[in-house]
């Protein structure tokens, strides 16, 4: 989740140049908003061992979704990354899972 969250932070960020060419323009509160969503993730790449871990990260994700309120494009990157965060989530309850039931390939015999 950790390097998730790093891959995110660099494609947040690579969304400021598309706002500043494409979108309204660059303004101190999209270029703020964008990169305090950035360094919250960077940040936030280095708690993933906190109980407190996947809310937090749910809730940057949330926060790139409102991102269809600054421009299209970081808004696009939030869909994206709430199809993989979705996917994380599934493995790693796959992943408990196998493990209560001892199905894992560490677990055998």
């Amino acid at each position: 989740m950790a390097g998730t969250l790093v891959l995110e932070a660099i494609v947040v960020l690579l969304v400021l140049p598309v706002i500043a060419t494409l979108g309204g323009g660059l303004t101190v509160w999209s270029g703020g908003y964008v990169v305090g969503l950035a360094v919250a993730m960077i940040l936030g790449a280095g708690v993933q061992g906190r109980s407190w871990a996947i809310p937090f990260n749910l809730t940057l994700q949330a926060l790139v979704l409102l991102g269809f309120i600054i421009d299209l494009a970081l808004g696009a990157v939030g869909v994206l990354f709430a199809v993989v965060w979705a996917y994380l989530l599934y493995l790693r309850k796959d992943i408990k899972d196998r493990e209560s039931r001892g199905l894992l390939p560490g677990q055998r015999g």
